[in-house]
């Protein structure tokens, strides 16, 4: 039996059909643009009425291609086989089952919970520091699951209690789990960036570059703001009591320390002395304390003589460069012109020689005495003689050899003694409690840490394509999911069934994005919007700020997935007109699109925390609660605007 709300909606939706068949027979001056326009908002209010954006989008855009054609059925079907066609046959989209797949088994490998209790010990003196955990996780596991009614879900279940007990204030805590939980369609690894990459035609691998700074950027700002709401109001967020702090130590590490608070290296360097403490536990420990170091000198090392050698095409550009800089001929520098008329051609008499034959060098300078030779130009300065033959090898060796190496550039030595300076507070302040709190990091943040570097790493070094890394964190999350003991039959069939479901669905969408997209420019509609934002005469600031408040109102009713495939067909050819960088415009948009789960009426995440909530946590609450987080998101856009070297630096970095 049909439910009262379907026949509502199929009621509605039947009389705005027939409202718009009446308008359009009693108005022949309309275009088919009008019609791509009605089309268009068709298309909104049936998703608003809830029937499934997918075929929505598939059936007006077959209905109106219909009559775009004239109602031909023939020409009807085949614009909407060959749109299926170049869906399925786009190679990017193998990454979405991939990713979501790796993102299913990450979730089920429990990893969540140890790693929530790890990072709330490790940030204990923080105020705020429950919430700052809780964005602190979300943000870890989003990246690595991508998967935002997963992440608010477990979290509420772990988080929020733990809050509610710690007399944390509901909105503040709810707005923690929502606004962390969302953060995964922005970071990399995302679903979104695909989606996008695939409809604007701009490249993933770059996408992911460009999107690391911004997301990071977006969840800093969210801890600054929970650590600052703490700090004036700390009835909001009450400190950890003394209780709530304490790490139990292992029995044999109770006999190498007075205290908790004993320093860890000391302790275990005097360890052999004390009886009844074997000394593989001591050597385990110590391994355990010099891990750190090692690693940061490793990466040290290997950083430092990526980023000074020089390969044979920059050794090749950098001796262009030397000879440019030189003005020497046989370089092919180029010479200071005459003031008074340009470079000027050379004497005609003798012309270009070809080099003598025993001669090692591309052209010999100009003498008195050689006959025929290319002579310097009226004004240029005089160059000295080139070396004999028997000294130009070597000399040219040596250029070559200290070519080879450059000096570190500055944002290298920063981060070197920003990573440096961390490493010496972590052996200064080295306790055995603080010991127990990096083994418990050891057990749960750094496997997912790894898993998230080794699939991005791949993707921005240019190691993998997106596809190929998908699949190697795909077989990563399987492994850890073993490593864990969370692998059987039951968790696979379960997580092969939901990435079924969810890629099903972003490629039905994109199907039907498809359809839609070549019914809207076959009626015009794509070409009446750009006479329209033209015929404004904006500048290129007026159209950002209009687009990114058109795609902030829409992220009200609409979720991302729509906004993609509905509205960036329509923006994304206007780019070139107003000298947008499509990246640049991604970016903006994905930073944007974080509204879509956190703004009223639909706001999924909201939903999500409330159906594992406590009955008093009122939906409300949770609203009121997100709203703060919204307006960072605002922030996060106008920084990013200001400064686009945010989220465009590592790109041009990686790929200048």
């Amino acid at each position: 039996m049909i439910r009262r709300e379907l026949w509502f909606g199929l009621s509605f939706m039947a009389l705005i059909v027939i409202g718009a068949v009446a308008v359009l027979a009693n108005a022949p001056t309309i275009t088919n643009g009008h019609l791509g326009l009605l089309m268009l908002s068709l298309v909104v209010v049936a998703i608003m009425l809830g029937f499934p954006t997918a075929f929505t989008l598939m059936g007006m855009g077959m209905l109106f291609t219909w009559l775009a054609y004239d109602r031909d059925w023939h020409r009807t079907l085949d614009l909407m086989v060959q749109s299926a066609f170049k869906t399925m046959a786009n190679d990017v989209l193998i990454a979405v089952p991939l990713f979501v797949f790796m993102g299913y088994l990450v979730e089920r490998a429990n990893l969540i919970e140890s790693l929530f209790k790890s990072l709330h010990l490790a940030l204990a003196r923080l105020p705020g520091a429950l919430a700052v955990a809780t964005l602190v996780t979300c943000t870890i596991f989003a990246t690595a699951t991508g998967i935002v009614g997963a992440v608010v879900t477990l979290m509420g279940l772990l988080a929020l209690p733990a809050m509610l007990r710690a007399r944390y204030s509901v909105p503040l805590a709810a707005g923690s789990i929502t606004a962390g939980g969302c953060l995964g369609i922005l970071i990399p690894p995302s679903v979104l960036l695909i989606v996008y990459g695939a409809t604007a035609g701009v490249s993933v691998v770059q996408l992911y570059a460009g999107a690391f700074f911004p997301g990071l950027m977006l969840a800093s700002l969210y801890v600054l703001y929970v650590i600052i709401v703490a700090w004036l109001k700390p009835q909001w967020a009450p400190p950890l009591s003394q209780a709530e702090r304490v790490v139990p130590l292992p029995p044999l590490s109770q006999r190498l320390a007075d205290s908790p608070a004993a320093h860890a290296l000391v302790g275990l360097l005097k360890g052999r002395r004390n009886a009844g403490v074997p000394f593989s536990h001591v050597l385990k420990q110590l391994g355990i304390v010099a891990m750190p170091g090692v690693i940061f000198l490793l990466l040290a090392a290997f950083s430092y003589k990526a980023v000074t050698t020089v390969e044979a095409q920059a050794r090749y550009e950098i001796e262009e460069i030397g000879a440019v800089r030189s003005g020497t001929p046989e370089s092919g520098g180029l010479q200071e012109p005459p003031v008074e008329g340009g470079l000027q051609e050379p004497p005609q008499e003798g012309g270009l020689q070809e080099p003598p034959s025993d001669d090692t060098q591309p052209s010999a300078p100009a003498t008195a005495s050689s006959q025929g030779a290319l002579s310097e130009p009226p004004g240029a300065p005089a160059v000295p003689p080139a070396p004999a033959a028997g000294t130009a090898e070597p000399s040219a060796a040596a250029a070559t050899e200290a070519a080879t190496q450059r000096p570190a550039p500055t944002w290298w030595w920063v981060t070197f003694a920003v990573f440096g300076a961390i490493v010496t507070l972590f052996y200064l302040f080295l306790s055995f409690a603080r010991l127990e709190i990096f083994k418990m990091l050891l057990a749960s943040f750094f496997p997912l840490v790894l898993l998230i570097l080794s699939v991005l790493g791949s993707i921005v070094l240019g190691l993998a394509t997106p596809t190929e890394a998908a699949a190697m964190g795909a077989l990563g999350g399987m492994l850890l999911a073993a490593a864990y003991r969370r692998l059987n039959l039951a968790v696979l069939k379960e997580s092969v069934f939901l990435t079924a479901k969810t890629s099903a669905m972003v490629c039905w969408l994109f199907v039907g994005s498809a359809i839609f997209s070549a019914a809207f420019a076959l009626l015009g509609g794509q070409a009446l919007v750009e006479e329209w934002v033209l015929g404004m005469n904006l500048t290129k600031v007026e159209f950002l700020i209009l687009s990114q408040v058109i795609i902030f109102l829409l992220g009200w009713p609409l979720e991302w997935t729509e906004i993609i495939v509905i509205f960036m067909p329509i923006f994304i050819p206007l780019l070139d007109n107003f000298g947008v960088d499509p990246l640049f415009f991604g970016l903006l948009v994905a930073l944007n699109l974080q509204t879509a789960f956190l703004s009223p009426p639909v706001a999924m995440a909201a939903f999500y925390l409330k159906g594992v909530s406590p009955p008093h946590v009122t939906l409300n609450q949770i609203f009121l609660g997100m709203l703060p987080f919204m307006g960072i998101q605002v922030l996060a856009i106008v920084l990013l605007y200001m400064w686009p070297q945010i989220g465009l630096w590592l790109p041009q970095l990686l790929y200048k």
